[in-house]
């Protein structure tokens, strides 16, 4: 076993604290990573406070991992030790169904095992995530980082960058299109970069005038204000595809209605509420809502070779480990621009 130092949750009201538990040993298809660099996400912020059901406690969240393999397991063949690599949202799948046959390890029929606050396979040993020294997982599910690229920035695209370049992809984003990001924040900035990367007229649309300057820098042409009738009417019939990263509860129509004929909303924002859609606005313009949900190992590491070439990564703050909670605060006033990192050598 691997002794490994943590911050973690003890229930869903307690503040986060210093936390050490025991890794596995290495299995034989192992990599043993030192995690440099965990970004924080809102899900982890959901999933500590158990809004999206019950959780697992003690809670160690992170799924944003970015460090350098220790050691491998006596069947590795893609990794030594020394290579700068990546772990994401998921750890495992069954391997066997269609949609991991296929390369969609995300949509596993028996459900994909998430890096945090769940059973793995084996029904009784308990995932915890990167908020810690080491993590010990599979090889499938590790991911290679260029190392020309900041590292610290690397880790939001292990979750808000591959959540926000697989539904881009999966609509057929190119040169020429008209596309809309909902929401300017760790999803939507990555969503503008993408967009912009791939050739697509971009247009930010928020709630927040303030948000203009930094939308414009980011890559996008057009700035919509959702509260101003007179903006969103401007822009009805407009785009060819919408990528909707609220959070909050909110309607989907308004958004639908900016759609052009069989233009598609993207949906990747997660409200607790269940949101509201007038069905004349479907059948109008022959418009779909569509749902995606991270992106399989394939297209995640699609995605960072994407990265690295273009040189693209996050916009984070860098905190301490021992800030985690203040870091959740400001997350709830969304007071970060755009995503926090805690850089593991301060555990």
């Amino acid at each position: 076993m691997i002794s490994v130092k943590a911050y973690a949750a003890m229930n869903a009201t307690a503040p986060l604290v210093p936390y050490s538990f025991e890794r596995r040993a290495l299995r034989r298809d192992d990599v043993q990573i030192g995690i440099e660099y965990c970004g924080v996400c809102h899900s982890d912020l959901h999933s500590v406070k158990s809004e999206w059901g019950p959780g697992m406690y003690p809670m160690v969240p992170g799924h944003e991992i970015v460090g350098k393999v220790l050691a491998v397991g006596n069947q590795v063949t893609r990794y030594k030790v020394g290579d700068i690599v990546g772990v994401g949202v998921i750890i495992d799948s069954c391997n066997i169904c269609k949609p991991c046959h296929d390369n969609y390890e995300q949509y596993c029929a028996e459900g994909a095992t998430l890096t945090y606050g769940v059973f793995e396979r084996d029904g009784v040993s308990v995932a915890h995530g990167g908020y810690s020294s080491q993590i010990v997982t599979k090889e499938k599910f590790v991911l290679k980082v260029d190392t020309k690229l900041d590292l610290s920035a690397v880790a939001p695209l292990l979750c808000a960058g591959i959540t926000t370049y697989s539904p881009l992809r999966f609509a057929g984003v190119k040169a020429g299109m008209k596309v809309a990001i909902v929401g300017l924040g760790g999803l939507g900035h990555m969503g503008v970069k993408f967009a912009a990367a791939f050739g697509a007229e971009v247009s930010v649309i928020s709630t927040s005038q303030n948000k203009e300057e930094d939308s414009k820098r980011l890559g996008a042409t057009h700035f919509i204000i959702s509260k101003d009738p007179e903006q969103m009417k401007k822009y009805v019939g407009y785009f060819d595809v919408i990528l909707d990263t609220v959070s909050a509860a909110h309607d989907y129509t308004p958004y639908l209605d900016l759609l052009g004929l069989e233009g598609r909303l993207m949906i990747v924002g997660l409200p607790v509420e269940v949101p509201e859609v007038s069905p004349f606005s479907l059948i109008r313009n022959r418009r779909s809502i569509t749902g995606s949900m991270i992106g399989s190992m394939q297209e995640t590491q699609e995605m960072l070779d994407f990265c690295a070439e273009h040189n693209i990564v996050s916009n984070v703050e860098i905190i301490r480990m021992d800030q985690i909670n203040e870091a959740y605060e400001r997350l709830l006033k969304s007071d970060v621009k755009y995503r926090f990192v805690i850089d593991m050598a301060t555990l």
